[in-house]
């Protein structure tokens, strides 16, 4: 089996290709009637997210089939999905991570956690002292994930138009924002 290798967007990539490596990793939780922005979300839209922030994508003999993104802090006046920005994504110091995601071909041989790893040091690397993330309330397997890397639940809400409550979660990037 051919290794898999991760790099930040380029030039090169395809907004086309990222849309739909994201439409077949959040196919599963779609069908369990959560309506993720990225299980469906329009080339536009990945398209605005690239330009947001960090992006990495993972790759495997030319298959693309990981990938994340890491942006710093939103503007207090900037919308989330439809809604105001919840206070921990517009803090000084806080990187926002989102859209991780494995092709179903690949999960459980540890991309998502290389994934995050990138994330977060690029995260850290920029000067941010926390990295914060929301999921699905009832998605037990995706918080137990983050859980296991040291992020802390924070509180809960409901993005309007979603078909799930989420949770926010926070992880400290260093010794002194932990204490």
């Amino acid at each position: 089996m051919e290794p898999i290798s991760i790099q930040p967007w380029g030039p090169e990539h395809s907004p086309e290709q990222l849309t739909s490596l994201l439409h077949r990793a959040y196919a599963t939780l779609a069908a369990q009637g959560w309506n993720f922005t990225a299980a469906n979300q329009s080339v536009e839209v990945t398209r605005q997210r690239i330009a947001q922030g960090q992006t990495w994508v993972a790759q495997r003999a030319g298959e693309w089939v990981g990938t994340v993104q890491v942006r710093g802090p939103k503007p207090a006046d900037e919308n989330y999905l439809l809604d105001p920005a919840p206070a921990l994504y517009t803090q000084a110091g806080t990187a926002i991570l989102s859209q991780l995601a494995v092709h179903p071909d690949c999960r459980g041989q540890g991309l998502a956690e290389r994934l995050m790893d990138a994330a977060e040091a690029w995260a850290k690397a920029q000067g941010f002292q926390r990295v914060a993330l929301d999921t699905a309330l009832p998605a037990q397997a995706l918080r137990a994930r983050y859980q296991r890397r040291g992020y802390v639940e924070q509180g809960q809400l409901q993005w309007t138009g979603k078909t799930y409550a989420s949770v926010l979660m926070c992880k400290a990037l260093n010794d002194k924002e932990a204490a």
